[in-house]
């Protein structure tokens, strides 16, 4: 009895024995397996999350996720600052009041606000470099291709004696090394550089004139506003014009159309403002005038500043129409945007 009294625990025990190691083995090796599938599942969580993301802060209009403000309805749909501007624009031109494209609630200036939280989400959110691939925070994104990017287009120092190099900021080392520019005679040098001439000669064009026309006895300058207006056509038209003003005692006042009058600019996604200048009196003898538009002090329009002249009589009292000379469309559509549009008007009387 003693015998089989002890000699069941002592199997046991052997057992015991045998099964915790196999145990002790098993969990020697199982803690890793499970960690390396955490690891692979919270990747792939991950990823899931920065497309959903994506797919939730894009806009509600290009479906982009956008690089600059971000708009969002009273209900709470979001637009990039250019597409909310495109929306407004079509709207004016249209005679319509702009709506969201998803819920179709009226929006406006006014009534939408941007959302700083979103704006500041996707600052986060990873995006490619266009140059090398590697993803970064959208935030640094815009610095690293400009400054830090081994693979950013760039071109030779010589290019101001002709060289039409353009390649990865990493190979323009070796390849100014190469260069023959730098041994081309003088001959070949100068005919680069008159193409350079050129465009300076015509910005010193630009500010001489000015400087000159700041001589005359008679200068007038007015701060006006554009206000839309719509023409009495089957098809009404939008156009702008300011109130009267007085120079030179005469009356005055500044009409802009948009794309020179083209039959329906809501077709167009390229858009641009040419404006005349009217005059108002009765003159009895020629009235030459120089003048140019800036942006003022009440105004913010990016606005290359451009010098024309007219002689006004009294057959002819409308100046030709010119263009605005914006940076862009996308700088029309925001001007179309606004309820106004402030500038300045600088205007010269030719000395007879």
């Amino acid at each position: 009895m003693a015998e089989e009294v002890f000699s069941g625990p002592s199997v046991s025990n052997n057992d015991n024995s045998s099964s915790l190691s196999i145990v002790n083995q098993s969990e020697a090796i199982e803690p890793a397996k499970k960690k390396l599938r955490t690891e692979e599942s919270t990747d792939h969580k991950d990823e899931k999350l920065e497309h959903r993301l994506g797919g939730i802060l894009c806009c509600a209009v290009c479906l982009d996720l956008p690089r600059t403000a971000i708009y969002q309805c009273t209900n709470g749909h979001l637009m990039c600052a250019g597409c909310f501007t495109h929306l407004l624009a079509d709207a004016r031109l249209r005679d319509e009041t702009a709506s969201c494209p998803n819920c179709r609630t009226v929006i406006s200036k006014d009534s939408c606000s941007r959302n700083l939280a979103v704006e500041k989400a996707v600052c986060e959110l990873p995006a490619e470099c266009q140059f090398c691939s590697r993803e970064l925070p959208r935030v640094q994104l815009e610095h690293h291709e400009s400054e830090l990017c081994d693979e950013r287009l760039t071109s030779c120092q010589f290019n101001r004696i002709g060289c039409q190099w353009r390649g990865p900021y990493h190979e323009s080392q070796l390849h100014e090394q190469l260069c023959v520019h730098p041994q081309k005679s003088g001959r070949d040098v100068m005919e680069a550089l008159a193409l350079v001439d050129q465009q300076l000669l015509q910005e010193k064009q630009l500010y001489s004139r000015i400087f000159e026309l700041l001589s005359f006895e008679k200068i007038t300058f007015n701060d006006l506003q554009f206000r839309p207006y719509r023409t009495d056509e089957f098809i009404h038209k939008l156009y702008y014009e300011t109130s009267r003003f007085t120079a030179f005692n005469n009356q005055w006042v500044v009409k802009a159309f948009i794309n020179d009058n083209q039959r329906d600019p809501t077709q167009s996604c390229e858009r641009s403002l040419t404006y005349q200048l009217v005059l108002k009196s009765k003159v009895s003898s020629p009235l030459g005038i120089y003048y140019i538009i800036l942006k003022g002090p009440f105004g913010d329009m990016k606005i290359h500043p451009r010098v024309y002249t007219f002689e006004f009589n009294e057959s002819q009292c409308e100046s030709t129409y010119q263009p605005f000379s914006l940076y862009d469309s996308a700088e029309c559509n925001r001007l179309l945007a606004a309820k106004a549009i402030n500038f300045r008007l600088i205007m010269f009387q030719i000395p007879k």
